[in-house]
């Protein structure tokens, strides 16, 4: 469980730094912010990582969170010869990682979570 609480963790403070990359930006100030986009991206592709990293036991016994769908979110985004679409990126950004937050907030211990803000 050790492991998987690091994976979590990474998880967890990734879509975090996610939410304060972006801020109050709206979309056009986002696809003008090529150091904002590549933070983004970066960090998408951690919590990609690090979900494929959780043993397959500890995912199906969520199944309520769709670990498929967030380990597949750096090839959504990314095409072709490395080409990120995002207008993609963007909707990740307003629909899925608060909604991921709330997912992995309650499989983290408080003190574990407050320690990843």
């Amino acid at each position: 469980m050790q492991r998987e609480l690091a994976y979590l963790l990474d998880i967890l403070q990734s879509a975090r730094m996610i939410q304060a990359f972006v801020g109050d930006m709206d979309e056009a100030a986002f696809h003008k912010d090529i150091k904002t986009q590549d933070a983004v991206i970066r960090r998408i592709e951690v919590i990609g990582e690090a979900v494929r990293r959780l043993s397959l036991e500890f995912r199906e016994n969520h199944p309520q969170i769709p670990w498929q769908q967030i380990a597949g979110m750096r090839s959504k985004l990314i095409h072709e010869y490395d080409r990120v679409d995002l207008v993609a990126v963007w909707e990740v950004v307003q629909h899925d990682i608060g909604m991921l937050i709330a997912q992995i907030e309650p499989l983290v211990p408080p003190d574990d979570s407050d320690e990843s803000e």
